[in-house]
């Protein structure tokens, strides 16, 4: 029931490759965190997905299917994206019932609830919404749905933390009573840890590691400090991630932590 895999799947622009020999074997009913600094190729790996682009080679299959041009297999899939897909002038209560055209099992009851929850005015026109309030709105269709396979690519963009905290809430609860397969694309590694069962890294179009989150967190630990400092720690180590913010830097460092590496640090 809902098995994806990518089998050295490989995206080119001209001489940049987007993905790499990618291959992946995704579970059903589990949540995936595919996690990356932003341009790693998790948007164009979850693009190929779901036929928003063609890979240059590879393939890759739900069930055993091709996804590619196949309209049966699309429909069991629900893609939450930054992209602006809905008519500008249409009202949120519109855009419910649109949705549900296209996915029959959508659970209105449900969204107006989550819409409550969210405070989000089903009377508002989608082009007067902020970009916090257009990803709520986002949220809720995906997880209205009832979509076999939910993706989500970057879903906090523009929330404030007590959303963000209700987001990562009320998915976990839907999920407990209507288990779905869970794709979260991020870069943030450190606030999805505990939502995800399995993570799966992206480093320069690469698959670097796809491990249980349990296992990775006792194979890994994050150094930040001084971008130069930094720097002269993880040199030679295995880093999965990393990010800049002026002249500090943090790395997560693929190794197990011991004595030595505190004294180190």
């Amino acid at each position: 029931m809902g098995l994806i895999e990518f089998r050295q799947v490989t995206k080119e622009y001209g001489p940049v490759k987007a993905l790499d020999n990618a291959s992946l074997v995704l579970e059903p009913l589990k949540i995936y965190g595919l996690l990356g600094r932003n341009g790693a190729g998790k948007t164009t790996m979850l693009n190929i997905l779901t036929n928003k682009i063609f890979p240059t080679s590879g393939e890759i299959l739900f069930n055993n299917e091709s996804v590619i041009e196949n309209d049966r297999v699309q429909s069991q899939m629900f893609y939450m994206t930054e992209m602006k897909l809905y008519p500008s002038g249409m009202r949120i209560s519109q855009v419910f019932r649109w949705t549900r055209e296209f996915y029959p099992q959508f659970d209105m009851e449900y969204a107006q609830a989550l819409a409550h929850k969210f405070a989000l005015n089903l009377r508002k026109q989608v082009k007067t919404l902020s970009t916090g309030y257009s990803s709520i709105m986002k949220l809720i269709l995906a997880m209205a749905s009832n979509a076999p396979v939910i993706i989500f690519d970057e879903p906090v963009l523009g929330l404030d933390a007590n959303h963000r905290d209700l987001f990562y809430h009320e998915l976990m609860a839907r999920y407990n009573e209507h288990p779905q397969t869970i794709i979260i694309s991020t870069h943030l590694i450190d606030e999805i840890a505990d939502v995800l069962e399995e993570a799966i890294i992206i480093k320069d179009g690469r698959l670097v590691l796809h491990q249980p989150v349990e296992q990775l967190l006792q194979s890994a630990y994050t150094v930040s400090g001084a971008d130069a400092k930094v720097d002269q720690f993880i040199k030679n180590r295995k880093v999965i991630h990393q990010e800049t913010l002026g002249r500090l830097k943090s790395a997560a460092v693929y190794e197990q932590l011991n004595s030595q590496i505190r004294r180190d640090a």
